[in-house]
């Protein structure tokens, strides 16, 4: 129950990582509103426990602010949502560069825009994005996912030294391989989809594909007074994939 008595918002939280969240941080007890573009999959998820749902386009500035309007002040942000378009660099193009960038970049900064002001007056807050290791270590046929991510690590670093002050602590989380609809969609790509997942499992020190509900405990340590002393951190969870 380490959540009581707090709001938090989730984006992305209609499937995989997200929904395991939103399930987590309701089971410690927190108000939970997911907020996705599958507005019909966060309203099945957020029914399993009684919480809200909206839909949310998070590359729109003006979405994140109506939803915190409306529905907050919110105490924890998850920012979640995210997506990636399978290619080597030389095989994508700007139209490509600029859809991942919004949803993976564009909207953290959306959201964490929306969010602060009222965390700042409370003199509370917690943010946890949702980065990646591909953000630290870089992923074949992913270059500008890896960028998007690797500039979600950069601004965590920066808001939690921008807003410690206000009693507001931000850290990010950077999964390796994990077993969601997003990974499971390389397999589409038949042979070579298979091998690029055996390859993702054969860099981890495990040797297997992450879980999203092991992604859920390291978000809900980090949301939590648990975790009040730690900000501005990058928490790997990807089974010692990035580990150096």
């Amino acid at each position: 129950m380490r959540l009581e008595g707090h709001k938090a918002l989730i984006t992305g939280g209609a499937s995989g990582i997200g929904a395991a969240i939103a399930r987590r941080l309701a089971a410690e007890a927190a108000m939970v509103v997911i907020g996705d573009l599958n507005a019909e999959g966060a309203r099945e998820v957020a029914s399993e426990f009684g919480g809200e749902a909206v839909g949310l386009d998070v590359t729109e500035t003006a979405y994140a602010a109506a939803v915190v309007e409306e529905l907050g002040p919110f105490e924890i942000l998850v920012n979640n949502a995210g997506m990636d378009e399978f290619g080597f660099f030389t095989e994508t193009d700007p139209g490509m560069w600029e859809r991942v960038i919004a949803v993976n970049l564009g909207g953290v900064l959306a959201c964490t825009h929306a969010v602060l002001p009222a965390m700042q007056q409370a003199g509370y807050g917690r943010i946890v994005n949702i980065a990646s290791e591909a953000g630290r270590v870089g992923s074949k046929g992913s270059a500008v996912y890896s960028a998007a991510k690797g500039g979600v690590i950069a601004f965590t670093k920066t808001i939690a030294r921008e807003n410690a002050r206000f009693g507001i602590t931000a850290n990010a989380i950077a999964p390796g391989p994990i077993d969601t609809p997003l990974l499971r969609r390389a397999a589409e790509l038949g042979e070579i989809g298979e091998r690029v997942i055996e390859t993702m499992k054969g860099a981890t020190q495990l040797r297997r594909l992450g879980e999203p509900e092991e992604v859920a405990a390291a978000v809900a340590f980090l949301a939590s007074d648990d975790a009040s002393y730690v900000t501005g951190e990058t928490l790997g969870v990807s089974g010692g994939l990035g580990m150096v």
